[in-house]
């Protein structure tokens, strides 16, 4: 089983001279899930993990160098997960390969990276536009003292009011890289069915991730899995719009079976 330990994350590694598919570095899901205690064949989500790629070149037939930005979407029930130094690795190693045309550079990316997570994957030129949930309660304003940065402390999460469909936002969700120890910045939008949330349970929740260690992946899933045990809603989805690193930005969406029609629109926040 690879683990992040096993990958060139945190290690000096020379800039790729040729296309390699073989930089792209899968780390299984299962392990982390079984954590939580979620049955990897039958988990109570859906959703996709959205990547949006800043620095995307290669060459044409004729040797001119080409740019261009893209959107991946990486399924939730995909074997694996794309760790995201190998991907922009992998990506830099377009740079000096020769393709035919736009499209042709988005099939063997998608193709590559089917391969190493374990099911299909999609490729898109372009990004989504900058925007906000309009929707959205923003929760960061509560006025409340926090004293707990981790580990991720459900016990905060509780409701104190009757049956809501409402959209929750949060800036200040803060986690580190599991290897490196690296800050990871993201924003978190929860929408929800079911009793209302305490606010500002949800707010001292999300910040005890402040010095948790987990893949971005990984973090998502928790809390949805943490906001089903202990506040029971009806459906639950939960994104996060991590800020850019190295050329890309990770945004995991997680929801309820049967509910993907609510899920946030695909925006990216001026943070990204």
């Amino acid at each position: 089983m690879n683990t992040p330990q096993d990958s060139l994350l945190g290690r000096e590694v020379a800039y790729p001279s040729h296309y390699d598919p073989e930089l792209l570095f899968p780390i299984p899901r299962a392990g982390a899930r079984a954590e939580l205690g979620l049955d990897n064949a039958a988990l109570p989500f859906t959703g996709h993990d959205r990547w949006h790629a800043y620095e995307l070149g290669w060459l044409d037939l004729r040797g001119k160098p080409q740019v261009a930005t893209a959107t991946l979407t990486v399924p939730q029930d995909s074997q694996a997960l794309i760790e995201s130094k190998s991907l922009k690795l992998y990506l830099n190693s377009l740079n000096a390969a020769r393709f035919a045309s736009a499209e042709a550079v988005c099939e063997q990316v998608a193709a590559d990276l089917s391969a190493r997570a374990g099911a299909p994957v999609t490729v898109a030129l372009g990004l989504p536009v900058f925007g906000h949930d309009s929707d959205a309660l923003l929760i960061d304003t509560l006025e409340l003292d926090v004293d707990d940065y981790g580990p991720p402390n459900p016990s905060h999460l509780a409701v104190d009011g009757g049956v809501v469909t409402e959209t929750l936002v949060s800036h200040l969700l803060k986690s580190n890289c599991p290897v490196t120890g690296q800050p990871d910045w993201g924003s978190v939008v929860l929408r929800y069915e079911g009793p209302r949330l305490s606010r500002e349970g949800l707010l001292r929740y999300l910040v005890s991730f402040r010095d948790h260690a987990g893949f971005h992946e990984q973090c998502v899933e928790r809390i949805f899995a943490d906001v089903m045990a202990r506040c029971a809603p009806a459906r639950l989805s939960v994104e996060a719009r991590y800020t850019r690193r190295g050329g890309l930005d990770i945004n995991p969406w997680r929801v309820t079976p049967g509910w993907e029609g609510q899920a946030p629109a695909p925006l990216r926040e001026l943070r990204q």
